[in-house]
């Protein structure tokens, strides 16, 4: 299958280089010199990575034909995209590709059902799952292993511990009746791979 790994941004210097805003936990080996990437727009490749480079943070590739700022230029805002396995796994048993994330159910400990996620958001501090809830709504799920106890792709669901008033907008207090559950946040995302414990 198909993943959007990066998108290419503002061209750097005179030979080529271009920056590059990455959307993949695997960098090194999506974005290695020699890797061959489609395009979106598809006429704008594919490219052969000719060389990589981190600069004041940011990744610098140059591409195989690309020699000049003009050429680099005209790259900007195209989408690379790598061709994925979908049996494959991140290196690290803690992270998993978007795609096996979307659509899981959402469920509480007990099995109560909360919703299903549709989106995820990569913050730099964490990533967010967008969740639409059985009414419509939305909620934002933060992907820490404090609050996502388990992921479990054979059963197609994630088990959530939320603290109060995450999920709900009456938190429980003691000697009190459980209210029901209202709607939560709005929220957006981004495309890349997800952690369990802040990509």
């Amino acid at each position: 299958m198909q993943l959007v790994v990066a998108r290419i941004g503002r061209a750097h210097g005179i030979k080529g280089e271009v920056t590059v805003e990455v959307r993949t936990d695997e960098p090194e080996l999506r974005l290695g010199p020699g890797a061959v990437l489609a395009t979106e727009p598809a006429s704008a490749g594919p490219l052969t990575i000719e060389t990589g480079r981190v600069h004041s943070g940011r990744l610098l590739l140059r591409f195989a034909g690309v020699s000049d700022r003009t050429g680099a230029e005209a790259l900007r805002n195209t989408l690379l995209i790598a061709e994925v396995d979908p049996q494959d796994m991140p290196e690290d048993p803690d992270e998993y590709y978007d795609h096996q994330l979307m659509d899981l159910d959402v469920v509480l400990a007990d099995g109560t059902e909360v919703g299903r996620i549709t989106e995820i958001t990569h913050l730099p501090s964490q990533d967010l799952f967008i969740v639409e809830r059985p009414n419509g709504t939305e909620v934002m799920i933060p992907f820490v292993e404090e609050i996502v106890t388990e992921i479990d792709l054979a059963e197609q669901k994630a088990v959530i511990d939320p603290p109060p008033g995450l999920i709900d907008n009456n938190a429980v207090v003691a000697g009190t009746t459980d209210g029901d559950a209202g709607a939560g946040a709005d929220g957006g995302g981004d495309d890349g791979a997800a952690k369990g414990d802040p990509s």
